[in-house]
Protein backbone atom coordinates (compact mmCIF):
# COMPACT_ATOMS: atom_id res chain seq x y z
CA UNK A 1 0.00 0.00 0.00
CA UNK A 2 1.74 3.14 -1.19
CA UNK A 3 -1.02 5.73 -0.94
CA UNK A 4 -3.77 6.77 1.43
CA UNK A 5 -6.98 8.24 0.03
CA UNK A 6 -9.14 10.65 2.02
CA UNK A 7 -12.87 10.56 1.22
CA UNK A 8 -13.93 13.85 -0.34
CA UNK A 9 -16.93 15.59 -1.89
CA UNK A 10 -17.20 18.62 -4.13
CA UNK A 11 -20.56 20.36 -4.28
CA UNK A 12 -22.39 23.63 -3.77
CA UNK A 13 -23.01 24.23 -0.10
CA UNK A 14 -24.47 26.72 2.34
CA UNK A 15 -25.29 26.74 6.04
CA UNK A 16 -27.46 29.04 8.14
CA UNK A 17 -28.48 28.68 11.76
CA UNK A 18 -30.69 30.45 14.26
CA UNK A 19 -31.96 30.36 17.83
CA UNK A 20 -35.21 28.45 18.44
CA UNK A 21 -35.23 28.45 22.24
CA UNK A 22 -38.84 28.23 23.46
CA UNK A 23 -40.34 30.34 26.26
CA UNK A 24 -38.72 29.39 29.57
CA UNK A 25 -42.03 28.32 31.11
CA UNK A 26 -43.27 26.13 28.24
CA UNK A 27 -44.46 22.55 28.82
CA UNK A 28 -41.31 20.52 29.38
CA UNK A 29 -42.04 17.07 30.79
CA UNK A 30 -40.11 14.57 28.69
CA UNK A 31 -39.65 11.82 31.27
CA UNK A 32 -42.27 9.66 32.90
CA UNK A 33 -40.47 10.00 36.23
CA UNK A 34 -40.41 13.82 36.05
CA UNK A 35 -42.35 15.63 38.76
CA UNK A 36 -42.58 18.97 36.93
CA UNK A 37 -44.67 20.00 33.93
CA UNK A 38 -43.26 23.43 32.97
CA UNK A 39 -39.62 24.32 32.38
CA UNK A 40 -38.11 26.62 34.98
CA UNK A 41 -35.40 28.20 32.82
CA UNK A 42 -32.84 27.68 30.05
CA UNK A 43 -29.52 25.86 30.36
CA UNK A 44 -28.35 26.62 26.82
CA UNK A 45 -30.16 27.91 23.74
CA UNK A 46 -31.69 25.52 21.23
CA UNK A 47 -30.71 25.83 17.61
CA UNK A 48 -32.07 25.18 14.12
CA UNK A 49 -29.41 24.59 11.46
CA UNK A 50 -30.12 24.48 7.73
CA UNK A 51 -27.58 23.05 5.33
CA UNK A 52 -28.18 22.98 1.58
CA UNK A 53 -26.26 20.65 -0.71
CA UNK A 54 -26.42 20.89 -4.48
CA UNK A 55 -24.60 19.27 -7.37
CA UNK A 56 -21.57 21.31 -8.32
CA UNK A 57 -22.03 20.55 -12.00
CA UNK A 58 -25.29 19.18 -13.39
CA UNK A 59 -23.30 17.27 -15.99
CA UNK A 60 -21.90 15.07 -13.21
CA UNK A 61 -25.24 14.61 -11.45
CA UNK A 62 -26.90 11.32 -12.26
CA UNK A 63 -30.63 11.78 -12.60
CA UNK A 64 -31.22 8.05 -13.03
CA UNK A 65 -33.43 6.09 -10.67
CA UNK A 66 -31.41 4.09 -8.13
CA UNK A 67 -34.00 1.30 -8.09
CA UNK A 68 -33.28 -1.84 -10.01
CA UNK A 69 -35.83 -2.61 -12.76
CA UNK A 70 -37.31 -5.52 -10.79
CA UNK A 71 -37.59 -3.43 -7.66
CA UNK A 72 -39.24 -0.60 -9.56
CA UNK A 73 -41.96 -2.95 -10.81
CA UNK A 74 -42.52 -4.66 -7.45
CA UNK A 75 -41.99 -1.82 -5.04
CA UNK A 76 -45.13 -2.32 -2.93
CA UNK A 77 -45.66 1.38 -2.53
CA UNK A 78 -42.04 2.46 -2.40
CA UNK A 79 -41.44 5.96 -3.73
CA UNK A 80 -38.22 7.02 -5.39
CA UNK A 81 -37.40 10.63 -6.11
CA UNK A 82 -34.65 11.25 -8.62
CA UNK A 83 -32.31 14.12 -9.15
CA UNK A 84 -33.64 16.79 -11.48
CA UNK A 85 -31.93 19.47 -13.50
CA UNK A 86 -30.71 21.14 -10.29
CA UNK A 87 -30.17 18.32 -7.78
CA UNK A 88 -30.55 19.69 -4.27
CA UNK A 89 -30.92 18.38 -0.74
CA UNK A 90 -32.04 20.57 2.15
CA UNK A 91 -31.21 19.35 5.66
CA UNK A 92 -32.92 20.95 8.66
CA UNK A 93 -31.43 19.92 12.02
CA UNK A 94 -33.44 20.81 15.13
CA UNK A 95 -32.44 20.73 18.79
CA UNK A 96 -35.47 18.71 19.79
CA UNK A 97 -36.13 15.11 20.70
CA UNK A 98 -38.81 14.18 18.15
CA UNK A 99 -41.93 15.50 16.44
CA UNK A 100 -45.16 13.66 15.77
CA UNK A 101 -46.43 13.06 12.24
CA UNK A 102 -48.88 15.98 12.41
CA UNK A 103 -46.31 18.45 13.71
CA UNK A 104 -43.64 17.29 11.26
CA UNK A 105 -46.03 17.46 8.31
CA UNK A 106 -47.04 21.02 9.11
CA UNK A 107 -43.42 22.08 9.55
CA UNK A 108 -42.32 20.74 6.16
CA UNK A 109 -45.43 22.08 4.41
CA UNK A 110 -44.82 25.58 5.74
CA UNK A 111 -41.14 25.56 4.73
CA UNK A 112 -41.95 24.32 1.22
CA UNK A 113 -44.65 26.96 0.72
CA UNK A 114 -42.54 29.82 2.13
CA UNK A 115 -39.41 28.93 0.14
CA UNK A 116 -40.74 27.44 -3.08
CA UNK A 117 -38.75 24.27 -2.51
CA UNK A 118 -40.08 20.76 -3.15
CA UNK A 119 -41.35 19.09 0.02
CA UNK A 120 -39.44 15.91 -0.74
CA UNK A 121 -36.15 17.82 -0.85
CA UNK A 122 -36.54 18.90 2.81
CA UNK A 123 -35.17 16.40 5.33
CA UNK A 124 -35.78 17.18 9.02
CA UNK A 125 -33.49 15.53 11.56
CA UNK A 126 -33.27 15.91 15.33
CA UNK A 127 -30.36 16.08 17.74
CA UNK A 128 -32.68 14.01 19.95
CA UNK A 129 -31.99 15.99 23.11
CA UNK A 130 -34.29 14.89 25.91
CA UNK A 131 -33.87 18.25 27.63
CA UNK A 132 -35.85 20.36 25.16
CA UNK A 133 -39.31 19.20 26.17
CA UNK A 134 -41.96 17.19 24.33
CA UNK A 135 -43.48 19.54 21.75
CA UNK A 136 -46.68 17.73 20.80
CA UNK A 137 -49.94 19.50 20.04
CA UNK A 138 -51.73 16.85 22.08
CA UNK A 139 -50.01 18.42 25.13
CA UNK A 140 -51.66 21.82 24.61
CA UNK A 141 -54.09 21.39 27.53
CA UNK A 142 -51.32 20.66 30.05
CA UNK A 143 -49.49 23.31 32.12
CA UNK A 144 -47.38 25.33 29.70
CA UNK A 145 -48.86 23.42 26.78
CA UNK A 146 -50.79 26.46 25.63
CA UNK A 147 -47.44 27.85 24.44
CA UNK A 148 -46.71 24.87 22.17
CA UNK A 149 -48.84 25.77 19.09
CA UNK A 150 -47.39 29.26 18.83
CA UNK A 151 -43.90 27.99 19.43
CA UNK A 152 -44.14 25.38 16.67
CA UNK A 153 -45.36 28.07 14.27
CA UNK A 154 -42.37 30.23 15.18
CA UNK A 155 -40.00 27.30 14.53
CA UNK A 156 -41.51 26.78 11.08
CA UNK A 157 -41.17 30.48 10.27
CA UNK A 158 -37.59 30.58 11.51
CA UNK A 159 -36.69 27.45 9.55
CA UNK A 160 -38.15 28.89 6.33
CA UNK A 161 -36.13 32.07 6.82
CA UNK A 162 -32.97 30.02 7.32
CA UNK A 163 -33.63 27.98 4.17
CA UNK A 164 -33.97 31.16 2.11
CA UNK A 165 -30.85 32.57 3.72
CA UNK A 166 -28.87 29.43 2.88
CA UNK A 167 -30.17 29.27 -0.70
CA UNK A 168 -29.04 32.84 -1.28
CA UNK A 169 -25.42 32.04 -0.44
CA UNK A 170 -24.90 28.65 -2.10
CA UNK A 171 -21.30 28.42 -3.29
CA UNK A 172 -18.79 25.77 -4.40
CA UNK A 173 -17.25 23.86 -1.50
CA UNK A 174 -15.00 20.92 -0.73
CA UNK A 175 -15.96 18.45 1.99
CA UNK A 176 -13.22 16.31 3.53
CA UNK A 177 -14.03 13.43 5.87
CA UNK A 178 -12.16 11.89 8.76
CA UNK A 179 -12.79 9.32 11.49
CA UNK A 180 -11.94 9.75 15.15
CA UNK A 181 -12.87 7.99 18.38
CA UNK A 182 -14.71 9.04 21.52
CA UNK A 183 -15.78 6.89 24.47
CA UNK A 184 -18.60 9.19 25.60
CA UNK A 185 -21.15 6.67 24.33
CA UNK A 186 -21.65 3.36 26.11
CA UNK A 187 -23.91 0.37 25.70
CA UNK A 188 -27.16 0.91 27.60
CA UNK A 189 -28.93 -2.48 27.58
CA UNK A 190 -28.18 -3.56 31.15
CA UNK A 191 -29.32 -6.82 32.72
CA UNK A 192 -30.18 -6.30 36.40
CA UNK A 193 -29.42 -9.80 37.66
CA UNK A 194 -30.66 -9.09 41.17
CA UNK A 195 -34.11 -7.99 40.03
CA UNK A 196 -34.21 -10.17 36.91
CA UNK A 197 -35.05 -7.37 34.51
CA UNK A 198 -33.58 -5.29 31.70
CA UNK A 199 -32.80 -1.69 32.57
CA UNK A 200 -31.96 1.03 30.06
CA UNK A 201 -28.67 2.23 31.54
CA UNK A 202 -24.88 1.98 31.44
CA UNK A 203 -23.69 -1.53 30.66
CA UNK A 204 -19.89 -1.60 31.19
CA UNK A 205 -19.61 -5.00 29.53
CA UNK A 206 -21.51 -4.11 26.35
CA UNK A 207 -19.93 -3.06 23.04
CA UNK A 208 -20.28 0.53 21.83
CA UNK A 209 -19.44 2.14 18.50
CA UNK A 210 -16.99 4.93 19.34
CA UNK A 211 -16.69 6.35 15.81
CA UNK A 212 -16.74 10.12 15.44
CA UNK A 213 -17.16 10.93 11.75
CA UNK A 214 -16.20 14.54 11.05
CA UNK A 215 -16.78 16.45 7.82
CA UNK A 216 -14.82 19.64 7.18
CA UNK A 217 -16.38 22.04 4.66
CA UNK A 218 -14.14 24.62 2.99
CA UNK A 219 -14.71 27.20 0.28
CA UNK A 220 -12.68 27.66 -2.87
CA UNK A 221 -10.48 30.10 -0.97
CA UNK A 222 -9.65 27.45 1.63
CA UNK A 223 -11.69 29.18 4.34
CA UNK A 224 -13.50 26.88 6.75
CA UNK A 225 -17.25 27.20 6.18
CA UNK A 226 -18.50 24.60 8.66
CA UNK A 227 -17.75 21.36 10.43
CA UNK A 228 -20.12 18.43 10.80
CA UNK A 229 -19.90 16.02 13.73
CA UNK A 230 -21.71 12.69 13.24
CA UNK A 231 -21.78 10.64 16.44
CA UNK A 232 -24.11 8.08 17.97
CA UNK A 233 -25.02 8.75 21.60
CA UNK A 234 -28.40 9.43 23.15
CA UNK A 235 -28.53 12.98 24.56
CA UNK A 236 -29.84 11.69 27.89
CA UNK A 237 -27.32 13.24 30.23
CA UNK A 238 -30.17 15.31 31.67
CA UNK A 239 -33.26 13.44 32.78
CA UNK A 240 -36.25 13.69 35.13
CA UNK A 241 -34.56 15.90 37.73
CA UNK A 242 -33.66 18.50 35.11
CA UNK A 243 -36.20 21.32 34.71
CA UNK A 244 -34.18 23.47 32.29
CA UNK A 245 -34.55 23.67 28.51
CA UNK A 246 -31.32 22.21 27.17
CA UNK A 247 -29.66 20.81 24.03
CA UNK A 248 -27.88 18.40 26.42
CA UNK A 249 -24.24 17.67 25.50
CA UNK A 250 -24.67 19.06 21.98
CA UNK A 251 -24.61 22.65 23.27
CA UNK A 252 -21.12 22.43 24.77
CA UNK A 253 -19.91 20.37 21.80
CA UNK A 254 -20.82 23.18 19.42
CA UNK A 255 -19.49 25.89 21.71
CA UNK A 256 -16.02 24.36 21.93
CA UNK A 257 -15.72 23.43 18.24
CA UNK A 258 -16.96 26.81 17.07
CA UNK A 259 -14.68 28.67 19.47
CA UNK A 260 -11.65 26.78 18.18
CA UNK A 261 -12.51 26.83 14.46
CA UNK A 262 -14.38 30.09 14.04
CA UNK A 263 -17.04 28.37 11.94
CA UNK A 264 -20.48 26.86 12.69
CA UNK A 265 -20.74 23.24 13.79
CA UNK A 266 -23.59 20.95 12.76
CA UNK A 267 -24.28 17.88 14.91
CA UNK A 268 -25.96 14.81 13.38
CA UNK A 269 -27.23 12.06 15.66
CA UNK A 270 -26.10 8.62 14.49
CA UNK A 271 -27.68 5.21 15.07
CA UNK A 272 -27.77 5.29 18.86
CA UNK A 273 -30.71 3.15 19.98
CA UNK A 274 -28.54 1.15 22.41
CA UNK A 275 -26.00 3.89 23.11
CA UNK A 276 -26.02 6.60 25.77
CA UNK A 277 -23.52 8.58 27.83
CA UNK A 278 -21.58 6.71 30.50
CA UNK A 279 -22.76 9.30 33.00
CA UNK A 280 -26.36 10.19 32.32
CA UNK A 281 -29.89 10.41 33.73
CA UNK A 282 -28.84 13.28 36.02
CA UNK A 283 -30.18 16.73 36.81
CA UNK A 284 -26.85 18.56 36.82
CA UNK A 285 -26.32 20.59 33.64
CA UNK A 286 -22.57 20.70 34.34
CA UNK A 287 -22.41 16.98 33.51
CA UNK A 288 -24.01 17.61 30.11
CA UNK A 289 -21.42 20.32 29.42
CA UNK A 290 -18.61 17.98 30.41
CA UNK A 291 -19.94 15.28 28.09
CA UNK A 292 -20.13 17.82 25.26
CA UNK A 293 -16.57 18.96 25.77
CA UNK A 294 -15.38 15.35 25.69
CA UNK A 295 -16.93 14.85 22.24
CA UNK A 296 -15.75 18.27 21.06
CA UNK A 297 -12.11 17.51 21.80
CA UNK A 298 -12.37 14.22 19.90
CA UNK A 299 -13.90 16.03 16.92
CA UNK A 300 -11.24 18.74 17.01
CA UNK A 301 -8.49 16.12 17.09
CA UNK A 302 -9.95 14.60 13.94
CA UNK A 303 -10.30 17.98 12.24
CA UNK A 304 -6.70 18.85 13.04
CA UNK A 305 -5.40 15.68 11.38
CA UNK A 306 -7.25 16.18 8.08
CA UNK A 307 -5.27 16.92 4.92
CA UNK A 308 -6.12 19.80 2.62
CA UNK A 309 -8.84 18.95 0.07
CA UNK A 310 -7.94 17.79 -3.39
CA UNK A 311 -4.93 15.74 -2.27
CA UNK A 312 -3.85 12.22 -1.41
CA UNK A 313 -1.00 10.99 0.83
CA UNK A 314 1.54 9.03 -1.23
CA UNK A 315 4.78 7.17 -0.51
CA UNK A 316 7.55 9.03 -2.34
CA UNK A 317 10.46 6.68 -1.76
CA UNK A 318 13.45 6.01 0.50
CA UNK A 319 15.95 8.51 1.84
CA UNK A 320 19.26 7.18 3.11
CA UNK A 321 20.12 8.68 6.49
CA UNK A 322 21.16 7.13 9.82
CA UNK A 323 18.47 4.68 8.77
CA UNK A 324 16.86 4.23 5.37
CA UNK A 325 13.73 6.30 5.80
CA UNK A 326 10.45 6.00 3.95
CA UNK A 327 9.02 9.40 3.01
CA UNK A 328 5.43 10.35 2.28
CA UNK A 329 3.94 13.56 0.91
CA UNK A 330 0.58 15.05 0.02
CA UNK A 331 0.11 15.35 -3.73
CA UNK A 332 -2.72 16.98 -5.72
CA UNK A 333 -5.36 14.87 -7.39
CA UNK A 334 -5.70 14.96 -11.17
CA UNK A 335 -8.49 16.90 -12.87
CA UNK A 336 -10.25 13.62 -13.66
CA UNK A 337 -10.01 12.48 -10.04
CA UNK A 338 -11.36 15.80 -8.82
CA UNK A 339 -14.29 15.43 -11.22
CA UNK A 340 -15.11 12.09 -9.57
CA UNK A 341 -15.54 13.91 -6.25
CA UNK A 342 -18.45 15.83 -7.82
CA UNK A 343 -20.53 12.71 -8.49
CA UNK A 344 -24.06 13.29 -7.25
CA UNK A 345 -27.07 11.04 -6.78
CA UNK A 346 -30.11 11.37 -4.55
CA UNK A 347 -32.70 8.75 -3.69
CA UNK A 348 -35.81 9.18 -1.60
CA UNK A 349 -38.15 6.29 -0.95
CA UNK A 350 -40.49 4.64 1.51
CA UNK A 351 -39.19 1.24 2.63
CA UNK A 352 -42.23 -1.00 3.36
CA UNK A 353 -41.75 -2.74 6.72
CA UNK A 354 -44.18 -5.24 8.16
CA UNK A 355 -45.89 -4.14 11.36
CA UNK A 356 -45.11 -6.13 14.46
CA UNK A 357 -47.79 -8.76 15.13
CA UNK A 358 -49.90 -8.35 18.24
CA UNK A 359 -49.88 -4.56 18.49
CA UNK A 360 -52.30 -3.45 21.25
CA UNK A 361 -55.47 -1.68 20.25
CA UNK A 362 -56.20 1.89 21.24
CA UNK A 363 -59.06 0.64 23.40
CA UNK A 364 -56.75 -1.69 25.32
CA UNK A 365 -54.21 1.06 25.94
CA UNK A 366 -56.90 3.52 26.98
CA UNK A 367 -58.19 1.04 29.56
CA UNK A 368 -54.67 0.54 30.92
CA UNK A 369 -54.16 4.30 31.09
CA UNK A 370 -57.33 4.78 33.10
CA UNK A 371 -56.33 1.97 35.47
CA UNK A 372 -52.90 3.52 36.13
CA UNK A 373 -54.52 6.90 36.73
CA UNK A 374 -56.94 5.32 39.22
CA UNK A 375 -54.09 3.45 40.92
CA UNK A 376 -52.10 6.67 41.19
CA UNK A 377 -54.97 8.46 42.88
CA UNK A 378 -55.50 5.55 45.27
CA UNK A 379 -51.80 5.46 46.15
CA UNK A 380 -51.76 9.19 46.89
CA UNK A 381 -54.80 8.85 49.10
CA UNK A 382 -53.06 6.02 50.96
CA UNK A 383 -49.89 8.09 51.36
CA UNK A 384 -47.78 5.76 49.20
CA UNK A 385 -45.74 8.36 47.30
CA UNK A 386 -43.42 5.82 45.67
CA UNK A 387 -46.26 3.80 44.17
CA UNK A 388 -48.04 6.97 43.08
CA UNK A 389 -44.90 8.12 41.23
CA UNK A 390 -44.57 4.75 39.48
CA UNK A 391 -48.23 4.80 38.43
CA UNK A 392 -47.85 8.36 37.13
CA UNK A 393 -44.87 7.29 35.05
CA UNK A 394 -46.72 4.27 33.66
CA UNK A 395 -49.73 6.43 32.82
CA UNK A 396 -47.42 8.71 30.84
CA UNK A 397 -46.02 5.69 29.03
CA UNK A 398 -49.52 4.61 28.01
CA UNK A 399 -50.44 8.16 26.99
CA UNK A 400 -47.50 8.26 24.61
CA UNK A 401 -48.34 4.84 23.23
CA UNK A 402 -51.89 6.02 22.49
CA UNK A 403 -50.55 9.01 20.62
CA UNK A 404 -48.13 6.86 18.63
CA UNK A 405 -50.84 4.35 17.69
CA UNK A 406 -53.12 7.16 16.54
CA UNK A 407 -50.51 8.39 14.04
CA UNK A 408 -49.36 5.08 12.56
CA UNK A 409 -50.05 4.84 8.80
CA UNK A 410 -52.89 2.49 7.86
CA UNK A 411 -52.25 -0.88 6.22
CA UNK A 412 -50.05 -3.86 7.03
CA UNK A 413 -46.76 -2.08 6.23
CA UNK A 414 -45.01 0.90 7.79
CA UNK A 415 -43.64 3.15 4.99
CA UNK A 416 -40.25 4.07 6.46
CA UNK A 417 -38.96 7.37 5.07
CA UNK A 418 -35.40 7.12 3.75
CA UNK A 419 -33.21 9.73 2.05
CA UNK A 420 -29.83 8.75 0.63
CA UNK A 421 -27.59 11.02 -1.36
CA UNK A 422 -24.13 10.58 -2.77
CA UNK A 423 -21.54 13.33 -3.03
CA UNK A 424 -18.28 12.04 -4.47
CA UNK A 425 -16.74 9.56 -2.02
CA UNK A 426 -19.46 10.04 0.61
CA UNK A 427 -22.97 8.82 1.19
CA UNK A 428 -25.30 10.76 3.48
CA UNK A 429 -28.21 8.78 4.92
CA UNK A 430 -31.23 10.24 6.67
CA UNK A 431 -33.60 7.63 8.04
CA UNK A 432 -36.69 7.68 10.19
CA UNK A 433 -36.65 5.97 13.59
CA UNK A 434 -34.11 4.97 16.22
CA UNK A 435 -31.73 2.29 14.95
CA UNK A 436 -29.26 0.14 16.80
CA UNK A 437 -25.73 1.10 15.80
CA UNK A 438 -25.37 -1.96 13.56
CA UNK A 439 -27.01 0.17 10.86
CA UNK A 440 -23.93 2.38 10.63
CA UNK A 441 -21.26 -0.16 11.55
CA UNK A 442 -22.46 -2.63 8.92
CA UNK A 443 -22.73 -0.05 6.14
CA UNK A 444 -19.26 1.27 6.94
CA UNK A 445 -17.89 -2.28 7.06
CA UNK A 446 -19.30 -3.07 3.63
CA UNK A 447 -18.02 0.11 1.99
CA UNK A 448 -14.53 0.79 3.34
CA UNK A 449 -12.86 3.88 2.00
CA UNK A 450 -16.19 5.66 1.69
CA UNK A 451 -17.58 8.12 4.19
CA UNK A 452 -21.02 7.01 5.38
CA UNK A 453 -22.77 9.82 7.26
CA UNK A 454 -25.77 8.41 9.16
CA UNK A 455 -28.45 10.70 10.57
CA UNK A 456 -31.30 8.90 12.31
CA UNK A 457 -34.37 10.39 14.08
CA UNK A 458 -35.42 11.85 10.72
CA UNK A 459 -38.96 12.98 9.86
CA UNK A 460 -41.54 12.01 12.51
CA UNK A 461 -40.98 9.49 15.26
CA UNK A 462 -43.73 7.08 14.22
CA UNK A 463 -41.25 4.36 13.31
CA UNK A 464 -40.01 4.14 16.91
CA UNK A 465 -37.08 1.74 17.62
CA UNK A 466 -35.25 -0.68 15.33
CA UNK A 467 -33.51 -3.43 17.34
CA UNK A 468 -31.74 -6.38 15.70
CA UNK A 469 -33.84 -9.44 14.99
CA UNK A 470 -32.35 -11.47 17.85
CA UNK A 471 -33.46 -8.99 20.53
CA UNK A 472 -37.17 -9.39 19.87
CA UNK A 473 -38.89 -11.12 22.76
CA UNK A 474 -36.13 -10.35 25.28
CA UNK A 475 -38.00 -7.58 27.09
CA UNK A 476 -35.35 -4.93 26.37
CA UNK A 477 -37.03 -1.52 26.36
CA UNK A 478 -36.31 -0.74 22.73
CA UNK A 479 -37.88 -3.93 21.45
CA UNK A 480 -40.91 -3.69 23.71
CA UNK A 481 -42.03 -0.48 22.01
CA UNK A 482 -40.89 -1.34 18.44
CA UNK A 483 -43.81 -1.11 16.01
CA UNK A 484 -42.22 -3.03 13.13
CA UNK A 485 -41.58 -6.75 12.85
CA UNK A 486 -38.33 -8.60 13.58
CA UNK A 487 -35.94 -8.31 10.66
CA UNK A 488 -36.89 -4.70 9.83
CA UNK A 489 -33.48 -3.29 10.77
CA UNK A 490 -31.79 -5.90 8.62
CA UNK A 491 -34.13 -5.11 5.71
CA UNK A 492 -33.21 -1.42 5.86
CA UNK A 493 -29.49 -2.23 5.92
CA UNK A 494 -29.89 -4.38 2.80
CA UNK A 495 -32.03 -1.80 1.00
CA UNK A 496 -29.53 1.00 1.60
CA UNK A 497 -26.52 -1.19 0.80
CA UNK A 498 -28.12 -2.30 -2.47
CA UNK A 499 -28.49 1.28 -3.65
CA UNK A 500 -24.93 2.15 -2.72
CA UNK A 501 -23.65 -0.97 -4.48
CA UNK A 502 -25.68 -0.30 -7.65
CA UNK A 503 -24.27 3.21 -7.92
CA UNK A 504 -20.58 2.28 -7.78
Amino acid sequence: MTQVETPQSRCRFALAWGDITPPADIYHRMWGAAKHERATGVHRPLRATVTVFEALDNATARAGDLQSPSEASENNGRRMQTAGTAPRQILLALDHCVLGALEHGRLVAHIALATGQARESILVVFSHTHGAGLMGLERASLPGGDLIPGYLRSVAERAATLVNEALAKLAPADITYGNGCCNLAAHRDFWDAERKLWACGFNPAGPADDTVLVARVTGNDGKLLASVVNYACHPTTLAWDNTLISPDYIGALREVVERETGAPCLFLQGASAELGPVEGFVGDAAVADRNGRQLAYAALSTLTAMPVPGTRFRYTGPVVSGATLGTWAHEPLTAEELADKQAWQVARWNEPLAYRPGQPTAAQVEAELQQFQADEEAARTAGDAAKAADCRAMAERKRRLLHRLSQLPAGDKFPLQVTLWRMGDAWWLGVQGEFYSVLQTELRRRFPGKAIVVATIAADWGASYFPPRELYGTGIYQETIAVVAPGSLEQVVEAVAQRIEESR
